[in-house]
Parts: C-alpha cells; sequence; structure tokens
C-alpha cells in the first residue's frame, strides 16, 4: 500500500500501477504510430481546439511552465478553441481560475472545467438526498458543494456513519486513515466518488501521491460502488468538449501522462498530444513506456 502524504519520485512506478489498474480504465483505440512536432503551434495545424491538461502542460506546482503562457496565446491568435480539463478536485472553479491568472493564463471560467465541479454534478444522481464523507484538504470549505458534507479527516466516524464518501485530496490523508477507510467499505458498502482518478501529480520537487492511487488500492482488496470523474473518464471530456463548442475530433487532449490524457482523449473520440519535458516522464525517453502500454499518443511534442 502506498505511503500518503508522501513523495513518489519514480515515472516507472507511476506507470507500473496505471497498468496494473487497466482494467477499470475506459478502453479506446489509438494511431498507428506517433507523429513528433516542435510544438502546440505544429499540431494546431492539424486541429482547431485544445484540452489542456494542467500539471505538466501548462504548470508543474505552483510554476508556470517556460514559454506555455506565450504558447496559449499564440494558439489563441490563430482562433483556436482552449479549455483546461483539470483533475485537480483540491480546488474549485474560482481558486483555479485565480491560480492560472497569477500565473500569466488569461482563461475565462467557462474555459475550466475541474474534475470536482463534475463529480459534483453527479453526487445528487448517485445517491439522492445523501450525506457524504469527504476525504479534502484542511482548508475546504465546501461552499460549492450542494450536498451535507461531514469531513472525514477531521472525524474518521464519518467514514462508517456517511452514506457515501467522496475523495477530494490526498493532503491529510494517512496511512491510519487508509485502513479505515477500507475497513469502513468493507464492513458497508457504500457509494465511493473518487473526484481525481490521478496517481500521481508532478510537481516541483517530485511526484505527488493522488486520490487515485489510494481509491485503486482499496478497489484491489473491497467490492464497492465506485464513481471515477475526472480523466481518462468520459464525463469529464463530455463537459470539456462541449465547452469548446467543437466536435471531438477537431481537437486534441494534451497532456503529460499516458493513461489518463492520451487513453482519455482517445476515449472521447479526440486526437491526443503528449508533452514529454515536464511531467510524468520528464527526463525519461517515453518511447519504452508506450512500447509497454499500447498507448500511442497522436503527437509528441517536448513542450507546449
Amino acid at each position: 500500500m502506498a505511503v500518503a502524504g508522501g513523495l513518489l519520485a519514480d515515472a516507472e512506478a507511476a506507470f507500473a500501477r496505471y497498468e496494473a489498474i487497466r482494467h477499470r480504465l475506459p478502453m479506446a483505440r489509438f494511431a498507428a504510430q506517433s507523429q513528433r512536432l516542435a510544438s502546440l503551434d505544429a499540431v494546431a495545424d492539424h486541429v482547431d481546439g485544445f484540452l489542456l491538461d494542467a500539471f505538466g502542460v501548462l504548470n508543474v506546482g505552483d510554476t508556470a511552465i517556460p514559454g506555455a503562457v506565450a504558447r496559449m496565446a499564440s494558439l489563441r491568435a490563430r482562433g483556436k478553441r482552449l479549455a483546461v480539463l483539470t483533475n485537480a478536485a483540491s480546488y474549485t472553479r474560482a481558486q483555479l481560475l485565480a491560480k492560472y491568472h497569477r500565473l500569466g493564463f488569461d482563461f475565462t471560467a467557462d474555459e475550466v472545467v475541474a474534475s470536482r465541479d463534475v463529480a459534483v454534478s453527479w453526487l445528487e444522481r448517485i445517491a439522492p438526498g445523501a450525506t457524504w464523507a469527504a476525504i479534502a484538504s484542511g482548508d475546504d470549505s465546501f461552499a460549492d458543494i450542494p450536498a451535507r458534507l461531514l469531513d472525514a479527516v477531521a472525524d474518521p466516524g464519518a467514514l462508517k456513519a456517511a452514506d457515501g464518501l467522496l475523495f477530494l485530496s490526498t493532503a491529510r490523508w494517512t496511512p491510519p486513515l487508509q485502513r479505515r477507510l477500507v475497513d469502513a467499505l468493507r464492513d458497508n458498502p457504500r457509494p465511493f466518488v473518487i473526484a481525481n482518478p490521478d496517481i500521481v501529480a508532478p510537481r516541483e520537487d517530485g511526484l505527488t501521491l493522488e486520490p487515485g492511487l489510494f481509491a485503486n488500492d482499496l478497489l484491489d482488496v473491497v467490492k464497492t460502488g465506485a464513481h471515477w470523474f475526472g480523466k481518462p473518464f468520459p464525463e469529464a471530456f463530455a463537459e470539456g468538449i462541449a465547452r469548446t463548442g467543437l466536435a471531438a475530433g477537431r481537437l486534441a487532449m494534451v497532456g503529460d501522462t499516458l493513461h489518463t490524457d492520451v487513453l482519455g482523449g482517445a476515449a472521447a473520440g479526440c486526437r491526443s498530444v503528449l508533452v514529454t519535458d515536464h511531467g510524468l516522464f520528464a527526463g525519461r525517453d517515453t518511447a519504452p513506456f508506450i512500447a509497454a502500454s499500447g498507448i500511442i499518443p497522436d503527437f509528441i511534442i517536448n513542450s507546449p
């Protein structure tokens, strides 16, 4: 079982875990081979718009990737539609928008699709009138969530008392809490909503462990009703595609991971772009990972 709250600076281990849970991911068909291009400006010759991962494409942690702000401006000048499609479920859309503006990007609220919002929009359909135990960061007020939520970290008893469980953040997650979560869902299976399917995320000092890692660890040993929202799952892509007003085939999903960005984009009918220099595969040759997984992006670029 993974250790929460730490850093996993090992892309090989993350890749292996993604492959091990491949049966839980959408099915997709991929290009026969990838085309290497210089940047997103070159990819723009092939599509009318982009769905953009944030971590590894626009920023690493709280730092903008060099040239990313200028690249977005260049794409806009060419009339390309843009939408950010992020699995950062710890933040409200307003907080995300403020972060992007602080980093120099000019995205509007309508151009930001967060897995948090997608998951929240499904809660009432999954369990009408439910009380949810939320695994979240300490400063999360839940003000944007129109449901009754209990803080599952501050009150571990909520894991047993709630009608359903909502996983938003690993900021305060610990091995003892993971064991309590496993026991709670083994003893009483209930809806389990994971609003961030990522296993890791790139930050300045390594790869952080994300909700998808711990959710998959749990599902390896407990049978319960799991509901995934965010890349690579279809609801997030449907929302992102709708925001652009374009057909899926006229869009390219741009990301740093094969199993969330490239696979999810292909499953949604989009083209795909793997960025190699700043995210999960930074400093590594991506060819062995592509060959081992069979997840083949349409385009490969070093940096946006």
